[in-house]
């Protein structure tokens, strides 16, 4: 069977449109909880094994630090787009983005939400910030901004090691593929899916390269 676990957006089987729904479960996580809240309630879903969990970004950490903790098991692993953050350090990428997401978050903390959205709306969802649009989008950039950021977990990489492991990247931001590098460091498949973005579960290609992995041990 799949877990499937969604990222800081859409939760549940909504995150996962293309994926089959039969032997699949499909988390459904508060993404306003510290992470290790969170893999604390993904260690508390039933599922019966042989199992693969697949994790979109943010989904990951939570993943890792169950994994790291013992709390859960997995027989395949497929890391999609994932926000592990913490285990590319020092890379420049990784570190601009932490630097502008660290000053927005700033912004936010001192109530000035609109500073923050300035920063953070082009940089996280494409296109200016637009002062027309703040009265729909406010309530996105508060949400947003009440998130946990994808760093300062503690992860790390080496528990993927003895773990049959995939991850999968869109091509598009050096971000993800300084993560992916990192992965296959420790002994993961990493597959460019390219053309969707973030949103590599959406490709035509994801469920067949997550179906012939996870049949391959």
């Amino acid at each position: 069977m799949r877990l499937y676990v969604h990222g800081a957006g859409r939760t549940g089987a909504d995150a996962w449109p293309s994926a089959a729904r039969q032997d699949a479960v499909f988390a459904e996580l508060d993404t306003t909880t510290e992470a290790a809240e969170q893999a604390i309630a993904l260690s508390r879903i039933p599922v019966t094994a042989p199992v693969a969990v697949v994790a979109h970004s943010f989904g990951a950490i939570p993943v890792m630090i169950a994994l790291q903790d013992g709390r859960v098991r997995v027989d395949d692993l497929v890391l999609v787009e994932p926000a592990l953050y913490d285990i590319a350090r020092g890379n420049p990428a990784i570190e601009r983005h932490i630097a502008i997401m660290s000053k927005a978050r700033e912004y936010a903390r001192d109530g000035d939400l609109v500073a923050y959205w300035r920063i953070v709306r082009p940089l996280m969802f494409g296109g200016p910030f637009e002062p027309e649009k703040w009265n729909t989008e406010q309530a996105m950039a508060r949400r947003f901004s009440h998130l946990t950021p994808p760093w300062g977990h503690d992860i790390d990489p080496e528990v993927i090691t003895p773990i049959h492991t995939l991850v999968l990247t869109g091509g598009w931001n050096a971000e993800y593929e300084a993560i992916a590098s990192i992965l296959t460091d420790h002994g993961a498949t990493h597959v460019r899916l390219e053309g969707n973005k973030h949103r590599v579960q959406d490709h035509p290609d994801f469920e067949p390269v997550v179906a012939k992995f996870t049949t391959a041990r």
